[in-house]
C-alpha cells in the first residue's frame, strides 16, 4: 500500500522528523488559504500521486507571492502529470500539498528497504540526493552507502554516524542527522513499512538536517495492525480493477498482453507469465486465487480479467495443495457459465484431486482447452490467443 507524501511526513514527526511545515489542499483556494497560514514569502507547491519524479513532470513549483501561489496551484490541479513512473498514460493530480520554501545548501538522499536476501532492513544513502538519483545509482553505484541494521538491536549510533559521515554531513549537523535516521528506523519498523525513502534529505543554509520529501510504502500483510494507516488509503490513485480484485482478496496487477492467466500461488504465476513470453505470448494479468479459493472467488476472477477488452484467452494454471483440483475446477466450470465466456480457455491442473478435477471439466459441456503441463498449456493458450485475434 502506498500513501502521499503529505501524509508520509505526517507519520515521520510523530517520530520526531523534522520536516518543513505543510499543510495538504483539495482545491486552489484551499492552498492559498494554506500559504497565508503557514506565513513567509516563498512556498512550494507540489502534486501529491503515488509517483516519484514529480518535479521533472512539472509537478513541483516554487512560488514567490501568494498571487504566484493561486497560479501554480490551477496549473498543477487537474493536470494529468507524466513522470517516469506513471508510465504515458500519466496521473490526474486531485490533491496539492504546499510547503514554506526552505534555503538548501546540500542534498542528500537516504531511504531502506527489506533485504529479504540478509533478513534485515537496509538503510541506504547518498551525497547525490536529488532527482537524479536513479542515474546516481546506475552510473556511479559507489556513491550510494548501505548499512544492514540488526532488527533486535535497531540502527546504533555508530552506524548513525559513519553512514552520516560517508554521505559528508558536516560535523555540526552530524548529531542532527544521527537522531533523523534513527527515528526514520522506528518509524520504518513500528509501521511494518516496506520502502522509506526522503529524497531529497536537505542540509540547510541554518545546518538544519530536514527531509523535504518522503515516500512510504506499506507490507500489505502487516496492514491488519494499522487500521489508521489503511485509513489514508487513496482510491484515486489505484486502478478500479485492482480495488475491485482487493475486495475479493484477489491478487491482480493488469499488463498490456491479451492472455489472461489465473494461477494460485504468486511464484506459480510469475513462472505462467515467463512460460507464455518464452512461447511468443504476452499475459494480460498476474492473478494469485491464494491458495484457499473458492468457486465463487474464481468467478470473480473471471470477471475481472474479461474486464481487458485486448482478452484473446485465458489460462488456468492449477497445482493444487491446499488448493484441491476439484474445488478450481469446479470453480472454471461456474465461471465459464456465469461470464457466458467467449475466449478461449486452457486449463492445466496438477496436484490433489486432479483425476476428479480434470472429469469435471470433461463433464461440463463446455469448450475447455485441457493441457498436460505447463509448456503444453502455454503453447496453447498462445496458440489459441493468435486464433481468435
Amino acid at each position: 500500500m502506498k500513501i502521499h507524501e503529505y501524509q508520509a511526513k505526517e507519520i515521520l514527526q510523530k517520530y520526531g522528523v523534522v520536516t518543513p511545515r505543510g499543510i495538504a489542499g483539495f482545491s486552489v483556494e484551499e492552498v492559498v488559504n494554506a500559504a497565508r497560514q503557514l506565513g513567509g514569502n516563498v512556498w512550494v507547491v507540489k502534486a501529491q500521486i503515488y509517483a516519484g519524479g514529480r518535479g521533472k513532470g512539472g509537478g513541483v513549483k516554487v512560488a514567490r507571492s501568494l498571487e504566484e501561489v493561486r497560479q501554480r496551484a490551477a496549473e498543477i490541479l487537474n493536470m494529468r502529470l507524466i513522470t517516469h513512473q506513471t508510465g504515458p498514460e500519466g496521473q490526474v493530480v486531485h490533491r496539492l500539498f504546499i510547503e514554506q520554501g526552505v534555503s538548501i545548501e546540500k542534498e542528500f538522499y537516504v531511504g531502506m528497504v527489506v533485504d529479504r536476501g540478509r533478513q534485515r532492513v537496509c538503510l541506504m544513502a547518498s551525497s547525490e540526493g536529488g532527482m537524479e538519483i536513479e542515474k546516481v545509482a546506475a552510473d556511479t553505484p559507489e556513491k550510494i552507502h548501505k548499512v544492514f541494521i540488526d532488527p533486535i538491536a535497531g540502527l546504533s549510533v555508530q552506524q548513525a554516524e559513519e553512514i552520516s559521515t560517508e554521505i559528508g554531513i558536516p560535523e555540526q549537523s552530524r548529531s542532527q542527522a544521527v537522531k533523523l535516521l534513527q527515528s526514520l528506523y522506528r518509524a520504518f519498523d513500528e509501521s511494518d513499512a516496506s520502502l522509506l525513502e526522503i529524497n531529497p534529505l536537505a542540509l540547510t543554509a541554518e545546518k538544519q538536517v530536514i527531509a523535504l520529501d518522503a515516500k512510504m510504502n506499506f507490507d500489505d500483510n502487516a496492514l491488519f495492525r494499522h487500521p489508521e494507516i489503511v485509513a489514508l488509503r487513496d482510491l484515486d490513485e489505484e486502478d478500479p480493477v485492482e480495488i475491485e480484485a482487493s475486495k475479493h482478496e484477489l491478487s491482480y496487477i493488469p499488463l498490456d498482453g491479451n492472455i489472461g492467466c489465473l494461477v494460485n500461488g504468486a511464484g506459480l504465476a510469475m513462472a505462467t507469465m515467463d512460460i507464455i513470453k518464452l512461447y511468443g505470448g504476452n499475459p494480460a494479468n498476474f492473478l494469485d486465487v491464494g491458495g484457499g479459493a473458492t468457486a465463487e472467488k474464481v468467478t470473480e476472477a473471471f470477471k475481472l480479467m474479461l474486464r481487458n477488452p485486448k482478452l484473446q484467452a485465458i489460462l488456468v494454471n492449477i497445482f493444487g495443495g491446499i488448493m484441491k483440483c476439484d474445488v478450481i475446477a469446479q470453480g472454471v466450470v461456474m465461471a465459464a457459465r456465469d461470464v457466458q465466456l467467449t475466449v478461449p480457455l486452457v486449463v492445466r491442473l496438477e496436484g490433489t484431486n486432479v483425476e476428479l478435477g480434470k472429469k469435471i471439466l470433461a463433464d461440463s459441456g463446455l469448450t475447455i482447452i485441457s493441457a498436460d503441463n505447463m509448456a503444453d498449456a502455454a503453447q496453447k493458450a498462445v496458440n489459441a490467443a493468435k486464433a481468435n485475434a
